[in-house]
């Protein structure tokens, strides 16, 4: 014969059901299914204990356990899984990092180096001090070019590298293969020269005349944080306008760097012959393909990089 709970019981059972407890018998009445074949009598009595274990699971207790935590962990899972596929996926994010950490302190070194040292050869020159700022500019991009061009290509090849996954060969050991394989000309380690001749020269004499003649021009500001802002917002300025005429270049650069369309034949080549190609199959809007995100990293970094060599350039003028 079949006994009879009080609501009283029914709730504590849900609660052991909630917690983990569930006995033979009311795991039949409470979690079992409900099918056509039963009586409705038979429904009606499970409806009412499924009802009283809802009741029971939104009390306090039992709120915190089984809703809020869930909920909490669910917003962090939402939040923060495209964080761990970042973290997952690092690695390939940085990949060819190294020939560009390798190239960037003597890159920096040798455009600002060289920049003071054709600046004082064209101080023997009649030229006005602000074509001097661009003719020095372009020597010093043009010299940087030459040292640069190397690790650009190592860097293109290990970008462009399509078994990422299967295969990760060092720096060195691409660049054994780039040498290996064509050699140190203009097929091989030397690579597109005469395009990152023209993107290092018109950047670097865009940005070094722009920046000095309009600092020349604009007051120093006796405060030393809007003085600040002064520099770093011109050098904003020069290197934005730098980074879109010289993009040009840079796609040029890019494609005969980069891998060719079809494997095995050469379709882009020279730098002129290579913008001429872009244009005519791909038009004028090509030429200009990455500029937001280069003007992004190019215009506040050239800020950067001049401020950092105004302040030590000072720095070292006064100490040493």
């Amino acid at each position: 014969m079949a006994t009879t709970r009080g609501p009283g019981e029914d709730v504590q059972e849900a609660g052991r059901l909630a917690a983990g407890g569930v006995s033979s018998d009311h795991g039949r009445r409470l979690g079992g299914k409900i099918t056509s074949s039963d009586p409705p009598r038979e429904i009606l009595k499970r409806s009412d204990h499924l009802l009283l274990c809802c009741i029971t699971l939104l009390s306090s207790q039992y709120w915190n356990a089984w809703v809020r935590n869930p909920a909490r962990g669910l917003v962090e899972i939402c939040l923060m899984h495209p964080l761990d596929v970042v973290k997952t996926r690092w690695f390939g994010f940085y990949k060819g990092i190294l020939p560009p950490i390798m190239a960037e302190t003597p890159k920096r070194a040798v455009k600002f180096f060289t920049f003071e040292q054709y600046k004082k050869l064209l101080g023997h020159a009649s030229l006005s001090p602000g074509l001097t700022f661009a003719v020095a500019g372009l020597g010093s991009g043009l010299t940087e070019a030459v040292v640069v061009n190397p690790f650009e290509v190592v860097k293109v090849s290990l970008q462009a590298n399509r078994n990422a996954f299967t295969e990760q060969p060092s720096t060195f050991v691409q660049a054994w293969r780039i040498i290996t394989a064509d050699g140190l000309g203009f097929r091989g380690l030397n690579k597109g020269l005469t395009a990152t001749l023209g993107r290092h020269g018109v950047f670097n004499m865009v940005y070094f005349g722009f920046y000095f003649n309009v600092k020349n021009i604009i007051p120093v500001n006796e405060e030393p944080t809007l003085e600040f802002l002064r520099k770093f917002g011109i050098g904003l300025v020069s290197g934005t306008i730098a980074s879109m005429i010289n993009i040009p270049f840079d796609v040029a650069k890019s494609r005969i760097q980069g891998p060719q369309p079809e494997p095995g034949k050469i379709k882009y080549r020279t730098c002129f012959k290579t913008m001429a190609t872009v244009y005519k199959e791909e038009g004028f809007l090509a030429l200009y393909k990455g500029l937001v995100p280069k003007i992004m990293r190019l215009g506040p970094g050239g800020a950067v990089m001049l401020l950092v060599y105004e302040y030590a350039y000072a720095w070292l003028q006064e100490n040493w």
